[in-house]
């Protein structure tokens, strides 16, 4: 079991940056697949980046060379740095993670979730 909760967003201006924050607790996010998402309002959330076990990253077409994935697992979090970020990055952003996972970037093969940080960038 693991429980996650997310931090670090907020509302910034086009081009700017921001760090997200996911603390897990109750287990050790060694052993998991960690995961970022996103969901805008009235779209279906998609996949961000990933990372395994082996600290290998994968990140959807959208956001590669603006954003990075990196876990800390002697403190039990994950982070996704977010540089030259858009409008369209806009999207509460949730933190998954599983122990089995077949598809790094969609959602169906995640079973535990943060509640979401709120990212909002303005043009």
């Amino acid at each position: 079991e693991v429980q996650l909760i997310e931090s670090g967003g907020g509302s910034v201006q086009a081009g700017g940056s921001l760090r997200l924050s996911c603390a897990a607790s109750g287990d050790n996010i060694e052993q998991y697949y960690m995961a970022w998402f996103r969901q805008a309002p009235g779209k279906e959330r998609e996949g961000v980046a990933h990372i395994d076990r082996r600290e290998i990253a994968t990140y959807a077409d959208s956001v590669k060379g603006r954003f990075t994935i990196s876990r800390d697992n002697a403190k039990n979090t994950l982070y996704l740095r977010m540089n030259k970020l858009k409008p369209n990055d806009t999207a509460m952003y949730y933190c998954a993670a599983d122990t089995v996972v077949a598809g790094a970037l969609s959602p169906d093969w995640y079973d535990n979730w943060g509640r979401g940080t709120q990212v909002t960038v303005s043009s």
